[in-house]
């Protein structure tokens, strides 16, 4: 094997890339960078129907926020290009036909009613095999046939007899019967390669030393292997993955929308904590740390770690690291990754955002939390006097109300409305009353917010909310408490 490491990440662009073709991408990236070899993006574009527009500007993007950047691909170029698949057309079929001439592979010139034992030429994955009745025509019956005009396909001549053994890194050894083995179809019959045989060539051509794919694949892998065989070429090392599952039963799929990039930077993940999350979904570093940047993963990555077991999907897992990033960040970069999500509650320009940042960073798992907890600000909710009551500071509305009562005036008497003016002034009144903070706090708190769970206390809030609102406010809380109490 050659000694420059070469990867590729090899996608299709028919869909979003959920974290499945997130996880191989990275994989792959980490394999070489590790081993300081090249990484490869390809694009399989052949399966013309299932195309999505605007897919290939998606792994591009998805590709390039991660930093998962190539080193040769389509758009930068490279010495084994084109690195687009339906660009490379006119060189599959030559190479169908070398294994031809080897006798490795033979036409077919078998229609899918022909027999029941044959499955339709342009389908490779139904279950039904085919029974092999052109394996063994005369090249004078398949010359007679071509002069002709009949349509045909070119498939794999496999071995009859024997075993097949290929080494996977995850999975050890895996050894399967010649027998069971289908003589796929390598050339459709429009002249198209097939998914499989397009793979083993330009992976040979472009140098590929390691394939890291899904455990999907590793039912192909022995027919990959023949191939290399056949043509006297090398094979490659094999990584294949187990499969990230949504819950115990079923897996991650493009097709029915599940958990992509995308929708994932959508709903307030990091970019930084999806790759963090996305590495560990079947990869253990060893020991306790799970907190890792794409450098440190390229420090610490060893395919030893790779699991067998396939690794579920964890949202609480991914909150965790998630909220693990969030607080990492200096101030000013959470406050430019929250403002747009606190603008969607907060509309008012007067609200010192910097500040509230400050006071959410440490409350906040994912940034679609924000709304939310921020959302009285523009407008007091319509409040349940419930929330007045507190057993720890042994609280009733009675004594919400005093307390209430007690504050307002305190607060009318801060002429500079800074939070330093204000908690001077506050925790002055808590002195003189002999009470703990909280007996004050708690209801000013309420009053101001109209919800149990905020983003900072009383003295915070107010200062954000401004001296007018904030009073506002405290003199509505009275009005609720005193139709109740008196």
């Amino acid at each position: 094997m050659q000694d420059t490491v070469r990867t590729r990440f090899a996608p299709s662009p028919t869909g979003y890339m959920h974290v499945g073709n997130l996880r191989t991408a990275l994989y792959a990236y980490l394999v070489a960078k590790k081993a300081g070899g090249k990484f490869l993006l390809r694009i399989e574009d052949t399966d013309q129907g299932r195309l999505v527009e605007g897919a290939v500007d998606v792994i591009y993007d998805t590709l390039r926020e991660t930093g998962l950047l190539w080193d040769e691909g389509p758009d930068i170029g490279g010495p084994v290009g084109p690195y687009v698949q339906s660009q490379r057309m006119g060189l599959y079929k030559q190479y169908a036909l070398e294994l031809v001439q080897r006798g490795h592979a033979y036409y077919c010139f078998c229609q899918k009613d022909d027999s029941a034992q044959t499955h339709n030429l342009e389908k490779v994955d139904v279950p039904t095999r085919y029974d092999g009745r052109c394996r063994n025509l005369s090249p004078e019956e398949v010359q007679a046939k071509l002069d002709a005009g009949m349509p045909y396909v070119i498939r794999q001549k496999m071995p009859r007899e024997g075993k097949t053994t290929f080494k996977d890194i995850v999975y050890g050894e895996i050894t399967v019967d010649n027998s069971e083995l289908e003589d796929q179809i390598l050339i459709k019959s429009d002249g198209m390669p097939t998914y499989n045989f397009a793979n083993v060539i330009d992976d040979h051509l472009m140098g590929i030393t390691h394939v890291i794919r899904g455990n999907e694949y590793l039912s192909s892998s022995p027919k990959y292997n023949l191939l290399y065989q056949a043509f006297g070429w090398e094979v490659p090392a094999y990584i294949h993955c187990a499969p990230v599952m949504k819950n115990q039963t079923e897996k991650l799929s493009k097709r029915h929308g599940d958990a992509s990039y995308q929708d994932l930077v959508a709903k307030g993940y990091l970019t930084q904590a999806i790759l963090n999350y996305v590495a560990l979904l079947g990869w253990s570093p060893g020991g306790e740390r799970e907190i890792f940047s794409l450098p440190e993963l390229v420090e610490v990555f060893d395919v030893k770690g790779l699991s067998k077991s396939p690794a579920i999907f964890d949202i609480l897992k991914l909150n965790h690291i998630n909220a693990e990033w969030i607080r990492s960040l200096p101030l000013e970069e959470f406050h430019r990754l929250a403002l747009p999500w606190l603008r969607k509650a907060i509309k008012r320009e007067d609200i010192d955002t910097l500040t509230l940042c400050s006071l959410l960073q440490a409350r906040c798992e994912v940034l679609s939390d924000l709304p939310p907890k921020v959302d009285f600000f523009d407008s007091l909710p319509d409040y349940d006097t419930q929330l007045y009551l507190n057993k720890k500071f042994k609280i009733d509305k009675p004594t919400a109300l005093s307390m209430l009562r007690q504050v307002k005036p305190v607060l009318e008497s801060v002429e500079e409305w800074t939070q330093q003016n204000i908690h001077e002034a506050v925790f002055a009144l808590i002195e003189r009353l002999g009470v703990k903070n909280g007996a004050v706090l708690w209801p000013l708190r309420i009053a101001i917010s109209g919800k149990e769970v905020t983003p900072g206390g009383g003295i915070e809030l107010a200062y954000l909310l401004g001296k007018a609102d904030t009073l506002a406010r405290v003199e509505d809380g009275i009005r609720r408490l005193a139709a109740e109490v008196e």
